[in-house]
């Protein structure tokens, strides 16, 4: 058995945990909105058609923010196709998906859901094929309280009362060749600015998000980053930054490799806070531009390819990634390391939600949960509080495309106000289990809660309808002690685990 300690302090305070931070993405995208949270007529669903037992299920996982309509849609998506009488709602080719789009689900009905599901919107304007004029009409239709055109319009469709819509993003991933509406830096940094400015002037109280760059792969990554935080730098409140990962061959030397992806997504993380930075440097000024991770996952499916025979359909089964427990670990150490950086990282979106990529799937007859919905679960229930710095001493290991790679990643929550302290900590090692120490007599008055695993003899089990119960959390108490301020805790080879200590 492999050892390892872990230093803390409680006065080593990195910052409060913005709960934003485990916020999801709802697009307009295969079965994302139709049959995952929205399907009139189905036996789960309300008299409006939400879907009732996924919006539990988002519940239970403890989604805050969440990121609409997209994504990629967003780029030539008409926000006046889905609002009014459905019945006069208009069929759309969908061209960045290429589906069909009948618009029977809206920013009103999303609005809707976002009270069911005990959620928050962050809602996005079209930068692509539309910009100012359009997102100052959106705008005014969700914020205004009426007496103005567009607002006097949402009043009409039945929504008296303003959706005080408070987080804004500023297009999406302008700078991918993919995007509709495709622009260069200073084209996309200039429109995004005009947009921003005049947002800002109609409500003030909102908060803006600019697209940074798409990728940390992409050739203008970094430069991207540096030059549109620098044209906004007066109005945005954030930059984003998008990642994705995945373990194509599976195998086990990959499998070493792929849960070493978390450093990769730390040296994204530092490098886009740079940007920011510099931009500062550059105006002059101590405001700092914070992140939005609002796109991270893991991610099986060929990139941009849509199947032919999914092609000019509605709601097709596309990219409905499967999820096992090695890519429940990554999740877990992807978010473990955002939680680590809470001092700069206040967004995050977990891509996407229901059915597509996502912790949570549908059928006619169920609504089930994939084994990444796990450690988003446990950070939203435990993660929030002051993050603090932490150190993990523990063996490493290479692999092919990382090197130093340490078998135990972890971060430390303090929740003063409910007198909790949460340890997260991955077990990346595949052979052997690790007996981890934690000093922790700053916290002697504290008493073991709990100890929560998710665990499986098989890293590439899943979650299946037939089979939903494969891969879940258990209580493990008996892998933890605490006494006299001393934690100790069997890490169990390839396992994520919670330790909460409460008063």
């Amino acid at each position: 058995m492999r050892k390892a300690i872990l230093r803390t302090d409680k006065y080593f305070k990195i910052d409060k945990v913005d709960e934003r931070l485990f916020g999801s993405f709802l697009e307009h995208m295969g079965r994302a909105v139709y049959e995952g949270v929205y399907q009139p007529g189905n036996k789960f669903a309300d008299e409006n058609g939400i879907r009732l037992d996924t919006a539990a299920l988002v519940k239970e996982m403890g989604v805050t923010a969440v990121r609409y309509p997209g994504g990629n849609i967003v780029s030539a998506y008409n926000w006046e196709d889905g609002v009014g009488p459905k019945e006069l709602r208009p069929v759309r080719l969908e061209a960045a998906w290429q589906n069909l789009e009948d618009n029977s689900f809206g920013t009103n009905e999303f609005m809707d859901w976002t009270k069911i599901s005990n959620t928050t919107p962050m809602m996005a304007v079209n930068l692509g094929t539309r910009g100012v004029e359009d997102a100052m009409h959106l705008l005014e239709y969700c914020n205004f309280p009426g007496g103005t055109y567009y607002s006097d319009l949402r009043k009409k469709h039945g929504y008296e009362k303003p959706h005080n819509v408070k987080l804004w993003c500023l297009g999406n991933e302008m700078d991918g060749p993919w995007q509709i509406g495709h622009r260069n830096a200073h084209e996309y940094g200039t429109i995004a600015a005009q947009t921003a400015k005049v947002m800002k002037d109609i409500d003030p109280s909102i908060e803006l998000a600019a697209c940074g760059s798409a990728g940390l792969k992409l050739p203008t990554f970094g430069e991207w980053d540096a030059t549109v935080a620098n044209r906004c730098f007066r109005y945005i409140d954030y930059l984003s930054m998008h990642t994705y990962y995945n373990n194509r061959n599976f195998t086990l030397d990959d499998t070493r490799d792929f849960l070493g992806h978390a450093l990769t997504f730390d040296s994204q993380i530092h490098s886009v806070i740079a940007a920011c930075d510099y931009a500062s440097a550059i105006n002059k000024s101590p405001k700092r531009i914070n992140l939005s991770i609002d796109e991270w996952n893991v991610v099986y499916r060929p990139h941009g390819k849509v199947p032919p025979d999914a092609r000019w359909t509605k709601a097709p089964h596309q990219i409905e990634d499967v999820y096992n427990l090695e890519d429940a670990l990554l999740v877990g150490t992807m978010f473990l390391t955002m939680l680590n950086h809470a001092d700069r990282v206040k967004i995050g979106c977990l891509a996407q939600l229901v059915n597509v990529i996502a912790p949570i799937m549908t059928s006619d007859n169920a609504a089930w949960k994939q084994t990444i919905f796990y450690p988003f679960k446990h950070c939203s229930n435990y993660g929030r509080g002051t993050a603090l710095y932490n150190v993990m001493e523990c063996d490493k290991y290479d692999s092919k495309n990382h090197t130093d790679i340490p078998y135990l990643a972890s971060s430390v929550i303090y929740n003063e106000e409910e007198d909790r302290l949460a340890i997260f900590v991955v077990n990346r090692d595949l052979d052997e289990d690790s007996n981890l120490e934690v000093d922790l007599r700053q916290f002697k008055d504290y008493k073991l809660d709990r100890h929560i695993i998710l665990n499986h003899d098989d890293i590439k089990a899943v979650n299946t309808e037939e089979n939903p119960d494969n891969v879940v959390e258990q209580i493990k108490n008996e892998n933890s002690k605490f006494e006299n301020g001393c934690l100790t805790s069997i890490i169990e080879k390839h396992s994520w685990n919670v330790i909460v200590l409460k008063k």
